[in-house]
């Protein structure tokens, strides 16, 4: 799939409008946020959650009709969004990092939304894109992005952050675009930051709850290879050409920044 620059999605009225309120935690997203807030026109209500941009995200989140600005210093993501639901009224919520984008597909399933009452909440498939290409297969796992307002915590996890299920999660049908735009100095300062929480949650946590892919993480030799081997061979990624090269060696390197914190951590604690 193709995701170019902003494109307009119609949606027939139905009663999504009302039932859903998109919920997105930003900082710096100038890059981004207009092609996300693009394919929220059907909301009536935007929830964005800044932490402090200093670019033009906000002048250009002013822009859409729908969208309110809440400001929040940030602490963890976790919190944020907790912030965030609790400034909802709507009944349900579409949590979204401000560079997801919704496909068309997506966009146009939410004109027969009515899900029974017994459903809590959808998880949704996230296509990464890069430079406005989806890639065949990723590291990203499917994700609640789509649930009821009701019950609904979210609570940390290494540098990410997942929400508590309170009920019965079905897959939904259409799946989202991880399609981040911004330099690539931006990445490598996040992944930096981010490994040292992954750190301090591999070292902290212990081994009987670690995952497998988390315990051969710490092992820091053997990891960042067995990363670019899945990514190229086992999701297909030789398959993309250059893209799939740039995704391979993009979770190659911040393996890597992962191993030689962990060794800086272990090499503090004998000195």
């Amino acid at each position: 799939g193709t995701v170019t620059g902003v494109q307009t999605c119609a949606l027939p009225i139905s009663s999504a409008a009302s039932l859903i309120t998109p919920l997105i935690i930003c900082k710096d997203e100038q890059a981004n946020i207009a092609r996300v807030l693009d394919r929220l026109s059907w909301a009536n209500r935007v929830l964005l959650v800044d932490s402090g941009s200093t670019d033009d995200t906000l002048l250009i989140a002013r822009q859409f009709a729908n969208v309110d600005v809440l400001h929040r210093r940030f602490d963890s993501f976790a919190r944020q969004c907790n912030f965030g639901i609790a400034k909802i009224q709507s009944p349900w919520v579409l949590s979204l990092d401000a560079d997801y984008v919704l496909t068309s597909q997506f966009v146009e399933s939410l004109a027969d939304f009515a899900p029974p009452d017994d459903i809590w909440g959808f998880r949704v498939t996230l296509k990464y894109c890069v430079y406005g290409r989806s890639l065949r297969g990723t590291l990203l796992p499917p994700r609640i992005c789509l649930y009821r307002r009701e019950q609904a915590e979210y609570e940390d996890d290494g540098h990410s952050h997942h929400i508590r299920p309170a009920g019965r999660v079905l897959d939904y049908p259409a799946a989202i675009y991880h399609d981040d735009r911004k330099p690539l100095s931006r990445w490598l300062w996040a992944q930096d930051r981010y490994m040292i929480l992954e750190v301090k949650k591999l070292r902290e946590t212990p081994n009987s709850e670690l995952t497998l892919g988390d315990r051969i993480r710490k092992q820091k030799i053997l990891a960042p290879f067995i990363i670019l081997f899945y990514c190229l061979i086992l999701k297909g990624g030789i398959l993309d050409g250059w893209r799939g090269w740039y995704y391979a060696l993009q979770r190659m390197l911040a393996e890597t920044l992962l191993s030689i914190r962990l060794i800086e951590a272990e090499y503090s604690d004998e000195t």
